[in-house]
C-alpha cells in the first residue's frame, strides 16, 4: 500500500514515511492510494479478539513493516495499557455503547495514540535520528499523545492547548506529566488557533525538516487507521448479539477523525447502513451534511463538551477529496476558496443528498444535560458530555429497524462539573483522575503567535 496527498503534490510514499510526515509536505493530508474491499473476509473475522482483528486489518494498510514486528507493536499497544477489553460494547437501554475509555487517559484517543507512540519508537530505532512532535488539542488528544510518548528516547512533544478552554482535569492530565521530553503550551486562543499554528509550522518545510517535525493529531493517517479497527470489532459484537444484518453508528465529532474512520470501515465493506454525525453547538459539520455548505462561524462556542469545540475540522479534507471524485485539482481549488472566504459549497447528488449514508444534527447544552440525567436515572449509567451528544443525536436520528451503536468517547470522571449539573450529585470519579489533584504541574503560557511557538521550540531544542 502506498500513500499520496489529497492535494496531489507528493510522490507515493510508504506507510512509515507517512507516519513520520504527519501533515503532507504539500499542505494536504496523507491518504491510502486505495481502500481494500474485505467483504469476503468478514465471516472469518467475526469471532476474533481485538488484537487478532487488528492483525487482520492493519497489514492491509501497513505493507512495509514485517508482520512479526507489527504483531509485537499491536500487542504492546493493547495488552497492558488497557483495563481489560480495549473496546467493549455494552447494551444500555435503547442503544449499544462502544466504550472507548478503557485506556490510560480514559479517552478514545488512547486507542490510536498508544499504537502511534510505539510506531514512532519502532521507526526511529531503525532509521535513527529524532522526532519532535508538535500537536494541538481541544482536550483529550493532548494527554493521550503525551502518555503515548512520555519518556521515549529520541522524541520530544510540544503540545498546545487553548488556555482555559479544556476541562480542568484534561489540563491536569497533560501538565502534571513532568518527563523531560514533554512540553505543554497554553495558547491564548481557541483550539482552531492552536491547530492553525500547528499547520502553518508544519507547512514551513525548511523548519519542518530542520527540526524533524512530526504530528500526533488526526492529520496523521496512523490515527485514523487505528480507529478503523474498533468499528469492525463493535459491529461484529452487536451483530452476534442481535442477528442484525447491518448496524448504524452515532459518532460525536469535532475534527471529523473518528467518524472518518467509520466511513473508511464502511467503504471497506463493513455493513454500516448509516453514520450519524453528532456535534455540539459548533455545528459546521452537521450543517454541511444537511445543506452542502461548509462555513466557518465567527467564533467557537464554549460548551460542556470541550473536545468538540472546533470550527475547522482537519480530517474533513480527506472525506472531501473522495466526495469530489478523488480530484486533487478540484480539492485544492475548493480548499483555497475556504481559506480565502471561510466558506465552501458542494452540490448535492442526483438524489438531492450530499451523502446518503450520513445524517447529522447537533445537541445543545440543555439536551446534553437531559440525556445524561435520563441515562443515569433510567439505566444507572453515566455518560460523559461528549458521549451524551452522540447518544442524544443518535436516538433522534436512528433508523428504527437497525441496532444503534453510540461511541462513548470519554470516562465521565473527566467532566465532573457537567455530571454534577446534570444529576445534582458528585458521581464522576476515577482513581487515576482523583490522583491528579495534588500533583505538581508544568506549562508555558504563549500568545496566539506562530513565531512565539517557533521560538519556544528552537530554544528548547537548542539547535
Amino acid at each position: 500500500m502506498k500513500y499520496i496527498s489529497t492535494r496531489g503534490g507528493i510522490a507515493p510514499i510508504e506507510f512509515q514515511d507517512a507516519v513520520l510526515m504527519g501533515l503532507a509536505d504539500d499542505g494536504g493530508l496523507v491518504i491510502p492510494q486505495s481502500i481494500p474491499d474485505v467483504r469476503d473476509r468478514l465471516g472469518a473475522w467475526r469471532n476474533l479478539n481485538y488484537v487478532e482483528l487488528a492483525m487482520q486489518i492493519l497489514p492491509l494498510f501497513v505493507t512495509d513493516i514485517p508482520p512479526a514486528d507489527l504483531r509485537k507493536l499491536i500487542e504492546k499497544s493493547y495488552i497492558g495499557p488497557f483495563d481489560g477489553d480495549v473496546a467493549p460494547t455494552v447494551k444500555v437501554g435503547p442503544a449499544w455503547l462502544l466504550e472507548l475509555w478503557h485506556g490510560p487517559t480514559l479517552a478514545f484517543k488512547d486507542v490510536a495514540l498508544q499504537l502511534l507512540g510505539n510506531l514512532f519508537e519502532y521507526i526511529l530505532a531503525r532509521r535513527g535520528g529524532r522526532l519532535n512532535i508538535l500537536g494541538a488539542t481541544s482536550g483529550d488528544t493532548g494527554s493521550a499523545a503525551i502518555y503515548g510518548v512520555r519518556g521515549r528516547k529520541g522524541i520530544d512533544i510540544f503540545m498546545m492547548h487553548p488556555q482555559g478552554r479544556t476541562s480542568a482535569i484534561q489540563e491536569r492530565q497533560m501538565t502534571t506529566v513532568l518527563d523531560a521530553n514533554v512540553h505543554n503550551l497554553a495558547v491564548k486562543g481557541t483550539f482552531d488557533d492552536c491547530q492553525l499554528i500547528m499547520k502553518e509550522l508544519a507547512g514551513d518545510l525548511e523548519f519542518k525538516r530542520r527540526y524533524s517535525l512530526g504530528a500526533v493529531n488526526s492529520v496523521n493517517w496512523a490515527r485514523v487507521l487505528a480507529q478503523i479497527v474498533y468499528y469492525f470489532y463493535s459491529a461484529f459484537a452487536v451483530q452476534k448479539a442481535t442477528g442484525a444484518p447491518a448496524v448504524q453508528f452515532s459518532v460525536p465529532t469535532g475534527n471529523f477523525g473518528d467518524v472518518l474512520a467509520g466511513w473508511y470501515a464502511m467503504k471497506m465493506g463493513l455493513p454500516i447502513e448509516r453514520l450519524i454525525l453528532a456535534t455540539n453547538e459548533n455545528d459546521i459539520l452537521a450543517v454541511f451534511f444537511k445543506t452542502g455548505v461548509y462555513s466557518r462561524g465567527r467564533s467557537v462556542h464554549e460548551t460542556l463538551s470541550p473536545s468538540m469545540d472546533i470550527q475547522v475540522a482537519s480530517n474533513f479534507e480527506r472525506y472531501l477529496y473522495h466526495l469530489l471524485g478523488q480530484d486533487s485539482a478540484k480539492l485544492k481549488a475548493v480548499m483555497a476558496e475556504f481559506a480565502a472566504t471561510g466558506r465552501l459549497k458542494v452540490a448535492p447528488g442526483p438524489d438531492g443528498q450530499i451523502d446518503g449514508r450520513f445524517v447529522s444534527d447537533k445537541a445543545d447544552r440543555k439536551q446534553v444535560l437531559a440525556r445524561i440525567a435520563e441515562f443515569h436515572q433510567k439505566y444507572q449509567y453515566l455518560l460523559d458530555p461528549h458521549s451524551a451528544v452522540g447518544v442524544d443525536v443518535g436516538l433522534r436520528l436512528a433508523a428504527p429497524d437497525l441496532p444503534l451503536i453510540c461511541l462513548a468517547t470519554a470516562h465521565p470522571a473527566k467532566f465532573p462539573d457537567a455530571i454534577r449539573e446534570a444529576t445534582g450529585q458528585d458521581l464522576a470519579h476515577h482513581p487515576a483522575i482523583d490522583a491528579l489533584a495534588n500533583l505538581p504541574a508544568r506549562c508555558k503560557m504563549v500568545p496566539f503567535d506562530r513565531q512565539a511557538v517557533r521560538r519556544y521550540i528552537e530554544r528548547t531544542l537548542g539547535y
